[in-house]
């Protein structure tokens, strides 16, 4: 297969190989890697009807000297285990967690992107509720899946300012499923997805579901803003799915570009107290937020064309640590044994 590395869109490709595991009877089977990317399931399987699935996005990324870098995998293993015990699912253990990315990463890693490229490779965990059922009930049967596929920029263009819009839909509602990653959450957003992008938007901007006054998401992605106080802010509330992303950034904004790093309430008037804005997220990574348009009203942070300094700052030390350019905290870097 010829890819085209330097020009890779966010889009499924085939790789040879996925890791698959069962549960059954109250324990997980070992699990193998296989070539067959169909999965074959009970038609009563609770994913299918009642949405007992959840599932993680994570990235493998080449470092200069060809060794392969995952980015915290080990909290990848958390969250897919929160969201799993929010739909009454058993968990993964993080240890067969973490052997079945490397797995799936050493069997595919011609699938790596080369260094340099910016491209990575992306891996999707997936939890599924399977087997034999019709009532409103956990599933008596479980698969853990890992697959894999090489991909570009989530947003087209890149680190590059975007403009979003505020939605009138809510993402999650008020003590439900929007701190775990559920497919749930993702079907909520595609109509108002397509709205935005048929009014030439990036994506939505969603509000809190109770007060409809405070930003908490922006699409698929977590959103911060920039002050001219040096501050670093990000929404807080139980509605918003925790990123890792945003909190590795809270990190190195504080401990590597001095910034205040706050998590709180972002209300949607008063972006005027920004003068950089982003999304973040595994997908995204980050990207710029050139304007937002709220109702009649548009605002600009610090420009449509051009990236912020300390938005470009965050994302060059993130990158850097992730591609091995630069010193990572402890425990943020697990190297991909090839042997």
């Amino acid at each position: 297969m010829q890819i085209d590395w330097e020009n890779l869109g966010f889009s499924y490709i085939k790789t040879p190989w996925r890791f698959v595991a069962k549960w059954k009877d109250g324990s997980w089977e070992q699990g193998s890697l296989t070539e067959d990317n169909m999965l074959h399931i009970h038609e009563g399987s609770p994913a299918l009807h009642y949405g007992q699935q959840c599932f993680e996005g994570l990235k493998a990324y080449r470092r200069p000297d060809g060794g392969i870098n995952l980015f915290r995998p080990d909290e990848n293993s958390k969250r897919l285990n929160r969201s799993a015990s929010r739909l009454r699912m058993p968990f993964v253990p993080e240890a067969m967690f973490i052997d079945a990315v490397n797995q799936v990463v050493k069997a595919n890693q011609e699938f790596v992107p080369p260094y340099g490229t910016g491209a990575t490779l992306y891996l999707r965990p997936l939890l599924i509720g399977v087997g034999e059922n019709i009532g409103v009930a956990p599933a008596p049967e479980y698969l853990f899946i890992v697959f894999c596929m090489p991909v570009g920029s989530y947003f087209k263009g890149g680190l590059a300012p975007t403009n979003f819009i505020v939605s009138d839909y809510d993402r999650a509602a008020p003590n439900g499923t929007g701190a775990a990653k559920v497919g749930g959450n993702y079907a909520a957003s595609l109509l108002p997805g397509y709205e935005a992008h048929e009014r030439n938007f990036s994506d939505c901007i969603y509000l809190d579901p109770e007060t409809h006054t405070k930003i908490e998401e922006v699409g698929s992605a977590n959103f911060f803003g920039i002050t001219a106080e040096n501050e670093f802010v990000t929404p807080k509330s139980p509605s918003i799915l925790p990123s890792i992303t945003k909190y590795s950034l809270l990190y190195l904004a504080e401990h590597v570009l001095g910034l205040t790093p706050i998590e709180g309430d972002v209300y949607v008037d008063q972006l005027d107290r920004f003068t950089e804005a982003g999304a973040c997220g595994t997908a995204a990574v980050i990207s710029p937020i050139g304007g937002i348009q709220n109702g009649v009203s548009f605002h600009v942070f610090y420009s449509e064309t051009e990236v912020g300094p300390t938005t470009r700052a965050l994302y060059d030390e993130l990158t850097g640590i992730q591609f091995g350019e630069r010193p990572a905290p402890e425990g943020w870097i697990f190297d991909v044994p090839l042997d």
